[in-house]
């Protein structure tokens, strides 16, 4: 397994909620737990809100609120969609500006939480993480409209329900019913190399939902 699909896997494994130990972590993902320490301090240095100690166990968990500054979720991805946009820019000062600037508000950012958020330009291990901004209007327009898509994903086309847009420290990911599979998939935007909006519009079926996703997470949380 790649460490960046193993790195995905671990947020994944967090998403569930509670507490979760390096143990469990590195035999779900079948790594040493050394492995596990390091991938967590990877993750947190790139602003995946995770937080824990080894011999006690990691969660996903930060703030969205910056001294004497409150955000929404949706102000939060559009400063963070801005500073990487920036960041990947030909202009060095502006890059290096962006760069400085995400590194002062990650220092600002206080450590314990409320809601889950997601924040930071940082340290990235996916490299190519910027190309998945290319799909990010289309796709949070078609979240917002209920309408289906059809996406080419690692050499595959698949019909997608796009259920929810997500941010995790540069990578934004799709949570989607895939009609193709017939189940829910967490997709990296990153790995998405076509994107095609369908005509006509889905509704709720039981089972398909947003709500029946976090359901089977928290079903499956230890």
């Amino acid at each position: 397994m790649k460490r960046a699909d193993r790195l995905m896997q671990i947020v994944q494994l967090l998403r569930r909620g509670g507490l979760h130990r390096a143990e469990t972590l590195a035999q779900a993902t079948g790594v040493h737990v050394r492995t596990i320490y390091r991938d967590m301090d990877t993750l947190a240095a790139s602003g995946v809100p995770v937080s824990g100690e080894r011999g006690v166990g990691y969660r996903i968990t930060a703030a969205v609120t910056l001294p004497a500054l409150n955000l929404t979720m949706a102000e939060v991805e559009a400063l963070t969609v801005g500073l990487a946009i920036v960041g990947q820019s030909n202009d060095v000062a502006l890059s290096r500006a962006a760069q400085a600037l995400s590194a002062r508000l990650d220092h600002l950012l206080p450590e314990e939480t409320g809601e889950p958020a997601h924040h930071a330009l940082a340290i990235y291990p996916f490299a190519d993480a910027a190309r998945g901004f290319q799909h990010l209007a289309a796709l949070r327009q078609a979240v917002r409209a209920r309408q289906r898509v059809q996406v080419t994903l690692q050499g595959r086309t698949i019909s997608l329900r796009p259920l929810r847009l997500d941010y995790w420290g540069r990578l934004w990911t799709l949570t989607a019913w895939n009609e193709t599979s017939r189940r829910f998939d967490d997709l990296r935007l990153d790995q998405i190399t076509g994107l095609r909006l369908l005509p006509g519009l889905f509704v709720d079926e039981p089972g398909k939902t947003l709500d029946d996703y976090r359901a089977g997470l928290s079903g499956s949380a230890p």
